[in-house]
């Protein structure tokens, strides 16, 4: 039975939701500044086990015949000896059943949608398309699947992924790619909404979103309430999904040192730093 408490503290325990302290906000690719990082693939279980199998789909990224057949044994393997991450596929499968109408394929892209996608196919015993960056497409179809695709017109497909963004990757690939298979996307389930823009963008795709949760405040509530984060952590998380841009232009004005400090880090720390400063990102040359 899916529980979105016990979600939340899977979330923050596997370090897949990860708070800074109050001072010490995170650097983004962006050189932008934020009070979070997530990584969704960790409910896999852990850091570690999230990194041993995206090592070997790296390792196996050639190998498109089997890499499907692979990395659903290791995933069933993780599901019968780790809780977190049975507890995740349990909830999907059970939010799929209950939400999300017909459809004849599951699809997951490269790669830790893959995490997800192919146990899930397994599972609600459908054929599983396995998408690529370069936009090719393999089908799998896990023992589980008896039905004959072949006699099926006008493919529904539900696409699973860790997370949504802006959506720029269904846009430029997994879209287009499943309507190059003949098939079409119509419903797309993920862990987590970073409330970006994605679900509007899938809209426009014509495609339902869906999700077991979102990044909003009521998710950050339950985790103070938990005692998984502290009152500091919470304000600046709050005040930064109010205003990204003016809540960390507040803390930069209000805590100089940290520019500085951030300077005098590693390597990549500071490239991002210098490169906030010369393109005044901020906005902290005005008055």
């Amino acid at each position: 039975m899916f529980s979105y408490d016990t979600l939340v503290e899977n979330l923050f325990k596997t370090n897949a939701i990860e708070i800074c302290p109050k001072d010490k906000p995170f650097w983004y690719t962006s050189n932008k500044i934020g009070p979070y990082y997530i990584n969704t693939d960790y409910l896999y279980g852990s850091k570690e086990k999230s990194e041993a199998l995206l090592k070997v789909i790296n390792q196996l990224s050639d190998d498109k015949a089997n890499i499907s057949s692979i990395i659903l044994d290791l995933t069933l393997s993780n599901y019968e000896t780790d809780e977190t991450y049975r507890f995740l596929i349990d909830s999907m499968i059970e939010f799929t059943r209950r939400e999300i109408g017909n459809y004849d394929f599951i699809s997951g892209g490269e790669r830790r949608d893959w995490f997800f996608s192919l146990i899930l196919a397994h599972f609600l015993k459908k054929p599983h398309i396995t998408l690529f960056k370069d936009l090719s497409t393999v089908v799998f179809l896990p023992q589980t699947v008896t039905e004959d695709i072949n006699s099926v017109d006008n493919l529904k497909v539900l696409h699973i992924a860790d997370i949504i963004n802006e959506a720029s990757s269904y846009e430029r690939a997994w879209v287009p790619a499943i309507e190059a298979f003949g098939a079409k996307i119509t419903d797309s389930l993920v862990v987590i909404d970073r409330l970006q823009g994605g679900s509007e963008k899938l809209s426009s795709l014509d495609v339902n979103s869906h999700s077991l949760a979102k990044v909003e405040v009521e998710l950050f509530e339950m985790a103070l309430k938990k005692n998984l984060i502290d009152e500091a952590q919470f304000i600046m998380v709050e005040n930064y999904i109010a205003d990204p841009y003016n809540s960390m232009r507040s803390f930069l004005k209000n805590n100089p040192e940290f520019l500085e400090n951030s300077s005098n880090s590693d390597a990549k720390t500071s490239q991002r730093t210098k490169a906030c400063i010369e393109q005044d990102l901020y906005k902290l040359k005005e008055n």
